[in-house]
């Protein structure tokens, strides 16, 4: 019974004060037109609290609405695609490497009136939950993984956001990671690290090359061996090539024969 009661006064009263409103619309006619029309462009939604409770089922816009003087409340979303950057997180990650790393997220507002009647404040609680989000799941992951795998770390944290999201009208749409900064003595070991290995490479195909030629010349020299002739045409072919190149060089040809005698001997 004292429920019931209480309803009813406060009907009494919300129809009381609507009606008052109504009267000091009627009585500032048309100056009150300038407060009571209300515009919304397309990209934007109005949320219309009346005496403190919802007006309408759904949010009102996009172009003009009517709402009455003193006892309604107009809380207007975009639903544009809203960019923001995420802090940058000092970061310990699994392999104890203490990382600062910067994120960027693109999110929109799906649904003005649970925007607005289920979250405070749904664009700074975004916010924040993308900041922990994004240190809880580097901080499961090695530095060689982050650095790797940006992509599915960056769409793994979108899943957890939007999962969390979704109850207060938002769809988080992309998440990247712009830069991962690592500490001066971690890049400079690194770097050695780096070039270390360059070097180790660059000497096992200097050596593999080396290995290749001496084979080469070993097959080349056992033709020439089996064939006295191959070696007085490798000679003409040199003597080609070094006056084909208009040097001052001075060739004094040797006779073939003198090296045949000299290998009987």
């Amino acid at each position: 019974m004292e429920n019931q009661s209480a309803k009813e006064g406060f009907n009494f009263c919300t129809g009381l004060l609507i009606g008052f409103s109504f009267l000091l619309f009627i009585l500032t006619f048309p100056i009150s037109l300038i407060f009571c029309i209300k515009i919304t462009r397309e990209y934007e939604r109005a949320v219309v609290l009346r005496l403190g409770r919802l007006l309408f089922e759904g949010s009102k816009g996009p172009g003009l609405f009517f709402v009455l003087p003193c006892v309604d409340k107009i809380i207007k979303c975009d639903l544009r695609t809203i960019t923001f950057d995420v802090p940058p997180q000092e970061i310990l990650t699994k392999d104890s490497v203490t990382i600062n790393v910067d994120a960027v997220c693109y999110y929109q507002i799906k649904d003005p009136v649970t925007a607005v009647v289920n979250v405070e404040n749904a664009q700074y609680s975004t916010r924040l939950l993308a900041a922990t989000c994004l240190r809880n799941i580097l901080g499961t992951k090695t530095l060689q993984e982050i650095l790797q795998d940006r992509e599915s770390i960056a769409s793994h944290m979108q899943i957890l956001l939007d999962e969390a999201t979704k109850n207060w009208g938002i769809l988080v749409e992309r998440i990247e990671i712009k830069d991962v900064r690592l500490p001066e003595q971690m890049q400079r070991a690194m770097a050695a690290e780096a070039e270390a290995t360059r070097e180790a490479r660059a000497k096992l195909i200097a050596a593999e090359g080396e290995y290749r030629a001496s084979t080469a010349l070993k097959a080349a020299a056992d033709v020439i061996d089996q064939n006295p002739i191959a070696l007085q045409l490798r000679y003409l072919q040199t003597l080609t090539h070094i006056a084909a190149e208009k040097n001052s060089t001075i060739i004094f040809p040797i006779p073939i024969e003198m090296m045949t005698i000299n290998k009987k001997k």
